[in-house]
């Protein structure tokens, strides 16, 4: 289990110093909310963190991949991004289309300024990180 504190694979924690100050602050409240999401869950959620398309990622057991990053090219902007082949950002959009916004599906988008809503952000999360066992499921079960 990934400790909530300190980032252990050392090309994660470079990517993440790589970020402005002020982003990589939000990024690091997103990862913690990730590694609350599977603490807590029922069953706790054993997570890898380690980097797909270098950006941070989160990998559990049966679930899909949870990845968070920073572009130069939208420099007030920072995002959650998921596999975009799967029913995840168009649940999201059905359950909370008020709440956040969304590029494509593939990801929920922050602006510098947004106020994270973290119940539903969590929501996401865990259902993210559980998607196969929740797939085949209307709603993906909520």
């Amino acid at each position: 289990m990934i400790k909530k504190n300190k980032i252990e694979n050392p090309a994660v924690a470079e990517v993440f110093k790589s970020y402005p100050k002020p982003m990589r602050q939000k990024l690091m409240f997103i990862r913690k909310l990730i590694l609350e999401t599977a603490s807590e869950a029922a069953d706790e959620i054993e997570l890898e963190e380690t980097l797909k398309w270098g950006e941070p990622s989160y990998l559990a057991k049966g679930g899909s991949t949870v990845r968070v990053d920073w572009k130069k090219s939208k420099p007030t902007q920072y995002g959650m991004y998921f596999h975009c082949q799967t029913k995840l950002v168009d649940t999201f959009k059905e359950l909370y289309k008020d709440q956040f916004k969304f590029e494509g599906n593939r990801a929920i988008v922050f602006d510098a300024n947004d106020e994270i809503l973290i119940d539903e952000l969590k929501h996401c999360i865990l259902l993210a990180l559980t998607y196969h066992s929740r797939k085949h499921l209307p709603m993906l079960g909520v």
